[in-house]
């Protein structure tokens, strides 16, 4: 049975964390505030990469129309990886300031989708979208599985939340449950209240095998080492050590997102009230074989709820779903959504 989507406060820690961190270290008052602007402005300005073939969105922020946003969290360089990943974190978020109210959807990495690299089919798992094309590729892909529209995107390489963390002199947890998972070198934690440098931050947020609650779970971690890291942001003493910070954002940080658009975003009182009222949800797939590898496959009712959803956030009407996956759903109609075994699902040549 699906669960109720939840209304939480506060604010969405990963979207809370760029759009107010950062804005609030820009007019922090004292004797670094014109220095900070400006080293700040060009930190971020650094991380500037527009969507190959879109214009920029400013002028939506400006008109304080609905916003959507594509978040990426990719393992790439971290505790010896040292190969271009996949996106292991997808969350799609709007929000609308007319409305006052945004909504959070995440993307489970092993959803079937049409990957938009190539003119022609590309059926993979989502999260190679960004291994095969960037972020570019990533934003495409979910535009055509949903049907929706993407204005930006904030790809943070996982590797980077290290530097970051030792940047902020480290960060307060609370360990979950105990585990040992020295075997896929993240680490072995004891449950209960922990402070953690970059690397043990990595370790904590990376785990997913042992948690009962999978990539469910290692969202979860990831949320609250992001939390604790715009805490550590926020205090006197970090503001007062920012240099290691900011260098810590090159090269681990990349956004379609200009330090103007920020700051636009972070001192618009109908954006921030917007943020106030976050729904979270999810795509809920079925898992399945497809050749000799594991999936998650989203029925096209899901996808169509889902599609809905979004666009109903952005103020946009409700289209009829029609893509790869949804045709392909089509032709597996003997197809068992409801066993929970796995069943096998069929890619059919052509359409």
């Amino acid at each position: 049975m699906r669960q109720e989507a939840r209304r939480v406060q506060p604010k969405h820690p990963i979207l809370n964390f760029f759009l107010t961190a950062i804005v609030a270290m820009v007019v922090v008052a004292g004797a670094y505030a014109f220095r900070m602007y400006g080293d700040t402005k060009n930190a971020i300005n650094g991380t500037f990469q527009q969507i190959s073939g879109r214009a920029n969105a400013s002028a939506r922020i400006k008109e304080n129309k609905p916003l959507s946003f594509l978040l990426l969290g990719t393992d790439t360089g971290a505790l010896g990886r040292s190969q271009k990943g996949n996106s292991d974190t997808m969350i799609l978020v709007t929000v609308n300031p007319e409305t006052k109210k945004s909504t959070m959807v995440s993307i489970p990495r092993d959803t079937l989708a049409n990957i938009q690299n190539r003119s022609t089919r590309n059926l993979q798992k989502v999260n190679a979208a960004y291994f095969l094309g960037g972020s570019t590729t990533a934003v495409k892909t979910v535009e055509n599985l949903l049907d929706v529209p993407i204005d930006y995107y904030v790809t943070v390489n996982m590797g980077g939340l290290s530097k970051i963390v030792d940047a902020v002199g480290g960060v307060d947890v609370n360990v979950p449950f105990s585990w040992d998972d020295t075997a896929h070198d993240a680490g072995v934690f004891t449950k209960g209240p922990a402070h953690l440098n970059g690397k043990r931050a990595l370790q904590f947020a990376r785990m997913r095998e042992q948690d009962p609650k999978g990539d469910y779970g290692r969202q979860l971690r990831q949320q609250e080492v992001i939390k604790a890291i715009m805490k550590k942001v926020l205090s006197t003493s970090t503001i007062a050590n920012y240099e290691p910070l900011l260098n810590s954002l090159k090269g681990n940080l990349q956004m379609n997102l200009t330090f103007d658009d920020l700051v636009a975003i972070g001192s618009s009182s109908k954006y921030r009230a917007a943020l106030g009222d976050l729904k979270r949800d999810q795509i809920k797939g079925t898992g399945a074989w497809i050749g000799n590898g594991s999936y998650q496959v989203a029925s096209t009712t899901e996808l169509q709820r889902v599609s809905d959803l979004v666009n109903t956030s952005l103020g946009r009407n409700k289209v009829v779903l029609d893509n790869a996956v949804t045709r392909e759903n089509a032709q597996n109609y003997n197809f068992d959504w409801g066993s929970g075994n796995n069943p096998t699902y069929y890619i059919y040549p052509g359409e």
